[in-house]
């Protein structure tokens, strides 16, 4: 037996006045309606409902009972609404993680508009170059470059990121500069190691093909390996978006802009649930609008 759906019924009968009626209300035959009451009655060990082929009035035991049920269906009803709500308005701690670059290049800037357009959503922002696994960390999304390899998650495009190699006036004046992308191997190069490997991939207008390079000085810090460079220290290869104002100012300079990656995307990864909260859907939506703002306005500042 199903002691919530009896409960349910035992209140729907007494509420109706009637086997007949309750059973009516909730498509059921007034036979099916007296058993269900008979084997609630059986597990309880006492009679709830005294009843005659003109009424039913309470037992004391079904006055109580009568009491705590409607107070649970109550509590039950209260729950459902609460995390229905929680559904439809975008409200809550919403446990956002991205990687360091792309949060402070894309997240950070957005998110004191997202948060005064949503005064009901607290964010918990994490920032680390680790991948994380989202139900063992219990965030609701993911943002970070290139293809996650899990089918359980949507994945979003929110922007493009080119990547390019460049270096400070001082370091190639002292060490030359690279003609081609395979004259890397003669140089210093800055690696990233949370995302860059020591082979890095070039597609010319023929071919696709990679370089491996070494340096002095690897980390997982681009703004470390971007000082660096802006310092004489080697080359380094980054999100052009992250050196954009190095780039305008002179102080890098790109190289091979005929042989550059493909851009990779970048992603919010978030559950394929059937029923999302809207916090994350308003989120993805708002930091979509955001960041292809964003591009927008840089474009027309640079046509400008």
């Amino acid at each position: 037996m199903d002691a919530f759906r009896a409960m349910q019924l035992f209140v729907s009968v007494v509420h109706s006045g009637s086997l007949s009626a309750a059973g009516r209300q909730l498509g059921l035959s007034p036979a099916s309606v007296s058993r269900q009451i008979n084997a609630l009655e059986d597990s309880l060990g006492a009679r709830l409902l005294n009843r005659t082929s003109r009424k039913l009035t309470l037992t004391e035991p079904g006055e109580v009972y009568l009491n705590r049920a409607e107070q649970i269906l109550h509590q039950v009803n209260e729950a459902n609404t609460s995390v229905s709500e929680l559904h439809r308005v975008p409200r809550g701690t919403l446990r956002v993680h991205s990687r360091i670059l792309v949060g402070t290049m894309h997240v950070v800037p957005a998110m004191p508009e997202f948060l005064r357009r949503y005064p009901e959503i607290k964010v918990d922002l994490l920032l680390s170059n680790h991948d994380i696994d989202l139900v063992e960390r219990n965030v609701d999304v993911d943002i970070r470059i290139g293809k996650l390899e899990d089918s359980s998650l949507i994945a979003r495009k929110l922007a493009s990121s080119e990547r390019i190699v460049c270096a400070s006036p001082d370091y190639l004046a002292r060490a030359g500069r690279p003609k081609k992308p395979e004259d890397l191997r003669e140089h210093n190069c800055l690696v990233n190691l949370a995302s860059t490997p020591k082979d890095w991939p070039f597609q010319s207008a023929s071919k696709s093909f990679l370089v491996q390079v070494k340096g002095t000085l690897s980390s997982n810090s681009a703004d470390v390996l971007v000082q660096m460079a802006l310092q004489g220290h080697g080359i380094v290869r980054v999100p052009r978006y992250a050196v954009r104002s190095e780039l305008a100012s002179k102080s890098l300079e790109a190289m091979f802009e005929a042989a550059t990656l493909s851009p990779e995307r970048v992603c919010a990864y978030y559950s394929k649930a059937k029923h999302l909260p809207a916090k994350t859907i308003d989120f993805v939506n708002f930091l979509q609008a955001a960041i292809t703002g964003r591009g927008k306005t840089s474009s027309r500042r640079q046509g400008s």
